[in-house]
C-alpha cells in the first residue's frame, strides 16, 4: 500500500497539495480507495479517500497506529557540507533509511559550502522515511555554526572524527546502545585544530571510524549506521 506524509493529519483531513497531486494524477486513486499515511512524528493511519479531485484530496481515518521505536536512544549525526549538493543529498538519504533523530550541518573552517537548500533536503528525507517504511522523520537542522553546537549543551555521549595524529578509540567500541550520541564529522579538508581542541574541552571524545580516509559524506553515513547498530544491538 502506498505511504503518504501528512504531518497535519490529526487536524487536517486534506492531503498536502503535493502528496495529494501524487495521489490523484500519478497513482490515479480515487474515492473509496485505501492508503496509508503517516505524520512523521511516529504514527501511522489508515484512511480511505473521501473526494479526490485535480487540485484536492480529502481522506476519512479509518485507524491509527504507532510505530515501536526501532532503536533506543537518540541518534544525532552533525557534517560539514561538501561542495557538490547531490552528495549531501545522497546522505541525507541513506542516512533516513538507515535511521537517525536528527541530522544537523554545520559550518566550519574549512567548510566548501555555506548555504544549504533545506528544501530540497526536506523533500529527500520526507522521500527516504516513506521508501523505508518509517513513521518518524528525523529533524533536519542547516546551517549551525561549528561554536554554536559543540556548545549547546547536548546531554548525550559526544563524539568527534578527526583526521589529526593521536590516540582515538573505533566509534564502535565507545558506543553504548540506549544512550542518546552526537557524532561531528569534518568537511574534505577536516576541522581545524582550533575547532578540535574546542571540541575536546566541551567534552566530545575523538573516535575513528577505520582505517580507511572517507570522504565526508561517506564517513557521515558510517557514522549513522555504527549509532544505528549499536542502538540496537547493545544494551
Amino acid at each position: 500500500m502506498w505511504l503518504f506524509y501528512t504531518p497535519d493529519i490529526a487536524d487536517d483531513m486534506e492531503l498536502p497539495q503535493e502528496e495529494a497531486g501524487h495521489c490523484v494524477r500519478v497513482l490515479r486513486m480515487k474515492e473509496g480507495d485505501r492508503l496509508r499515511l503517516t505524520d512523521g512524528k511516529g504514527c501511522f493511519y489508515d484512511a480511505e479517500i473521501t473526494s479526490a479531485t485535480v487540485k484536492r484530496c480529502m481522506v476519512h481515518i479509518l485507524g491509527k497506529e504507532s510505530q515501536p521505536r526501532l532503536w533506543n536512544g537518540d541518534l544525532q549525526i552533525a557534517v560539514a557540507p561538501t561542495k557538490l549538493m547531490d552528495r549531501n543529498e545522497w546522505f541525507v538519504e541513506k542516512a533516513v533509511e538507515i535511521g537517525v533523530n536528527r541530522i544537523t550541518f554545520i559550518s566550519t573552517e574549512h567548510s566548501e559550502r555555506d548555504v544549504i537548500k533545506m528544501e530540497r533536503i526536506e523533500k529527500i528525507a520526507v522521500s527516504a522515511m516513506k521508501q523505508s517504511q518509517k513513521a518518524a522523520l528525523p529533524v533536519l537542522e542547516g546551517m549551525v555554526r561549528f561554536r554554536d553546537l559543540v556548545q549547546d549543551g547536548f546531554k548525550g555521549d559526544r563524539f568527534i572524527a578527526h583526521c589529526e595524529p593521536g590516540r582515538k578509540e573505533l566509534l564502535q567500541d565507545v558506543l553504548v546502545g540506549g544512550h542518546d550520541a552526537r557524532v561531528l564529522i569534518g568537511p574534505e579538508g577536516d576541522f581545524s585544530p582550533a575547532e578540535i581542541k574546542m571540541a575536546l574541552e566541551a567534552g566530545y571524545r575523538p573516535v575513528s571510524l577505520g582505517p580507511s580516509r572517507l570522504r565526508t559524506e561517506t564517513a557521515a553515513l558510517v557514522a549513522v549506521h555504527i549509532m544505528n547498530l549499536a542502538a540496537q544491538i547493545r544494551e
